[in-house]
């Protein structure tokens, strides 16, 4: 439980029923909620002030959407963790959220234990979506492999992976999260999110998404 509480969590919703009512869930259940906010401009001045590690949010946000709300925060910290929760299922609202640098993508019809397991999850580095929309993302990264690269980290002089760091790149393309990947290998959850950082690093890529992409369009996801 002391690891949960010391995970800091923001609620961006324009419900405020909702919002309080998520913030309130998610408080019982031992996640220490740091700030909440109910339109896009004022998530982006609290969650720089209050340093969540995972925002839970919103798309449909009053002053500035949930996707720029969301580029905007892992652009400037990568490291955050954003979780979306919407009432929308729409295919190109999801692919949004995740180009957009969101981990996750939970609907509002999850029940309160789903959302809890979510932020979890979400807070560890895993992709968390509702069930259903993990094929649809993954379709996504097959596609955006096909389309030119922004960077070219292959080139002559450009840093090299370890093995290791190869290894864990493959499983990521799989789709493994990194639970998985850490039983895969036999080494710790932790291990795996320092490999999958430093990767980020080296390649100059900034999020899950790129990363993926990375992989994919050098054939790491086959054999």
């Amino acid at each position: 439980m002391s690891e949960q509480t010391d995970l800091k969590v923001m609620v961006v919703d324009d419900h405020p029923m909702w919002r309080d009512a998520v913030a309130r869930d998610l408080a019982e259940a031992g996640f220490d909620v740091v700030a909440t906010a109910g339109d896009g401009l004022q998530a982006v001045r609290r969650a720089q002030a209050a340093s969540p590690d995972v925002l839970v949010l919103d798309l449909n946000l009053p002053g500035l959407p949930g996707v720029q709300v969301c580029k905007e925060l892992v652009g400037a910290n990568p490291a955050l963790r954003v979780l979306v929760l919407s009432a929308s299922g729409e295919h190109a609202d999801v692919l949004e959220a995740v180009k957009s640098g969101a981990t996750g993508y939970l609907l509002k019809s999850a029940s309160t234990a789903e959302l809890l397991d979510a932020v979890r999850r979400t807070a560890a580095g895993d992709a968390v979506f509702t069930p259903g929309l993990a094929g649809l993302v993954l379709g996504e990264y097959r596609r955006l492999a096909t389309e030119p690269a922004p960077a070219a980290p292959d080139e002559p002089g450009a840093p090299q992976l370890t093995d290791r760091e190869t290894e864990v790149l493959r499983l990521v393309a799989k789709g493994l999260s990194y639970k998985q990947i850490a039983e895969r290998l036999v080494i710790s959850h932790r291990t795996v999110q320092n490999h999958v950082q430093n990767t980020l690093g080296k390649l100059q890529l900034h999020n899950r998404v790129e990363l993926v992409r990375y992989a994919i369009e050098r054939g790491l996801d086959e054999g």
